[in-house]
């Protein structure tokens, strides 16, 4: 028998050939569409001679009520060949959860509960706290600060305000080229964005120690501002070496967190300011960075015991 150009071949007999068991003429693009084969309708169907039950759903073949869901598949018959099963989207892939730990938001940091008067003198290195380191520049604060971040017996962040400082590159307002609004407005964001980070670290449990030049005669940009961003649990310590030492430290400095002596001696004296604030001071001009740390230790026992007034 000879078949038109284009059209099917004939579906091959249950048995016969390699493709033996498909519906071949319903792969064939261009393959005449017959009507699909009816199933029966479930008992209960209206006309089924079953009696009354459930109405058809639309779109269910007879009804007119156009399309609809698809009826259930009817049992399959032997040497009939099967439809193929319908196709669903794939699953999505389980969601990546690693990392994704549930952080508690971070608040205002609450003064640090003074122990009974029974336990004797607290000890610092075990208690998570909220440090201000405050001294001029080549006082020792970021060495000082780092040490004692990495000597303590509980988790302990060091929060640099100069380093948050410049995280700003282009733009970079240097107060070496002149105090203005933008080195000014630099100043209070970094100081805004370590409050934020001081407040996050101890939510969860980890002390921070940061370090700024804070000046005693500019108390609501300084000190005040801390308070804001921190909370009043910040504890406030005052690192003042004499001006001698202080000179030497600037001097071995490099780039721009060396200053000229004329600016180093000016900010030391308005330094000098704090003597009298109540503040604790340490004075570590004979002191090298353990011996400043200890220090530390002793007077933030002090200050949990006794929390200081500012």
């Amino acid at each position: 028998m000879q078949h038109a150009v284009g059209s099917p071949l004939p579906p091959h007999q249950p048995g016969q050939g390699p493709h033996a068991g498909w519906a071949s003429a319903a792969h064939h693009p261009g393959a005449p569409q017959g009507p699909a084969p009816v199933p029966p309708p479930p008992p209960g169907y209206p006309g089924t001679g079953a009696g009354t039950g459930p109405v058809p759903p639309p779109g269910y073949p007879g009804t007119g009520a156009g399309t609809g869901p698809v009826p259930p598949a009817a049992p399959a018959v032997p040497g009939h060949p099967q439809p193929p099963a319908p196709r669903h989207a794939p699953a999505p892939p389980p969601p990546d959860t690693t990392g994704h730990v549930p952080l508690p938001p971070g608040g205002p940091v609450a003064m640090p509960p003074a122990p009974p008067a029974t336990a004797g003198v607290p000890d610092p290195a075990a208690t998570t706290l909220a440090v201000l380191l405050i001294g001029p520049a080549g006082a020792g604060k970021t060495s000082v600060a780092k040490y004692w971040a990495d000597h303590r017996r509980v988790p302990t962040a060091h929060i640099s305000l100069d380093d948050v400082r410049e995280w700003v590159r282009s733009g970079f307002a240097d107060p070496q080229s002149g105090w203005n609004d933008h080195s000014e407005a630099q100043y209070r964001l970094a100081r805004r964005t370590c409050g934020f980070a001081a407040r996050n670290f101890l939510a969860n449990n980890i002390s921070c120690i940061l370090d700024d030049a804070v000046f005693p005669d500019r108390p609501v940009v300084g000190l005040g501002g801390w308070k804001r961003h921190v909370g009043p649990g910040l504890l406030p310590v005052v690192l003042l070496p004499g001006l001698d030492i202080v000179l030497e430290r600037n001097a071995e400095r490099s780039g721009n967190r060396r200053l000229s002596d004329e600016e180093v001696a000016r900010i030391h004296g308005r330094m000098a300011g704090w003597y009298g604030s109540g503040l604790p001071i340490i004075d570590n001009s004979q002191l090298d960075v353990p011996g400043t740390a200890a220090i530390l230790d002793d007077v933030l026992a002090r200050a949990i015991a006794s929390p200081p007034t500012w």
